[in-house]
């Protein structure tokens, strides 16, 4: 028997059906891999945004560090010249005691006048 214009029809929709069925099968496999792959270059971002932010918070202590170092030392050398202040004046007072007792005194009651104008 020989297959009718219908029958022809039929076949051609049916495997035009069943194309289409594969197709979509296919695409939603691609969907699948592509969300796959983008979650996975998801997972990698977020690593290396984890490690550059660590680096930072790295470099942020030595810095803090380097500057704790630095303002040390500036206390220390404040301390010396403090202290060498210190006995310069004591030294002063020991070699001139009487002007000494003079400078202190007026230095006073000047204080005295201007917090009372006050």
């Amino acid at each position: 028997m020989t297959p009718t214009s219908t029958d022809v029809m039929k076949s051609n929709l049916g495997e035009a059906g069943t194309q289409l069925k594969q197709a979509a099968l296919d695409a939603g496999t691609a969907i699948k891999d592509a969300a796959g792959a983008a979650g996975e270059e998801l997972r990698i971002g977020k690593a290396n945004v984890k490690s550059g932010l660590a680096d930072s918070a790295l470099a942020g202590i030595a810095a803090a560090e380097e500057a704790g170092g630095a303002a040390r030392e500036q206390m220390d050398a404040l301390m010396d010249k403090g202290r060498d202040l210190i006995e310069s004046a004591a030294e002063l007072v020991r070699e001139r005691p009487l002007a000494s007792f003079g400078v202190a005194f007026a230095a006073g009651f000047i204080i005295a006048k201007l917090a009372r104008s006050k």
